[in-house]
């Protein structure tokens, strides 16, 4: 795997459906350009433990986070906190590009840390 990736150069588009193009992806996180023809969505899901921040590289489009929804263009940045409901829409004329990163990665498995993993915290004084 490469650490280094030029993003655009990587933006993938297909008419049929919004596309999802992964750049990193560790146990802890991952990141995708996420691709929007005009009219595509990503439609409104949650994720019960894991945060999304969107990105908007170019383009503009719509993006929903909870019950607020707004419109987002070139550089705009967005968080969709674990358990709120999200989606993404290209509402323009144009394409829609976003780097979307994802933590913790829920394509992985995580457990809570264990009383080792604290740091030297210990409760028990």
């Amino acid at each position: 795997m490469s650490n280094f990736k030029a993003v655009l150069s990587q933006a993938r588009f297909s008419a049929e459906k919004m596309q999802k193009v992964n750049l990193f992806e560790t146990e802890n996180f991952f990141c995708d350009v996420y691709c929007l023809e005009p009219g595509q969505e990503q439609k409104p899901h949650a994720h019960s433990g894991a945060d999304k921040i969107y990105f908007v590289l170019e383009g503009e489009g719509t993006i929903r986070i909870g019950t607020a929804e707004r419109r987002v263009a070139k550089h705009d940045i967005c968080l969709a906190a674990a358990g709120l409901e999200h989606g993404v829409k290209n509402t323009s004329a144009g394409r829609l590009t976003l780097l979307v990163f994802m933590s913790p990665n829920p394509n992985t498995p995580h457990s809570p840390p264990s009383r080792g993993d604290l740091g030297g915290c210990d409760d028990t004084d």
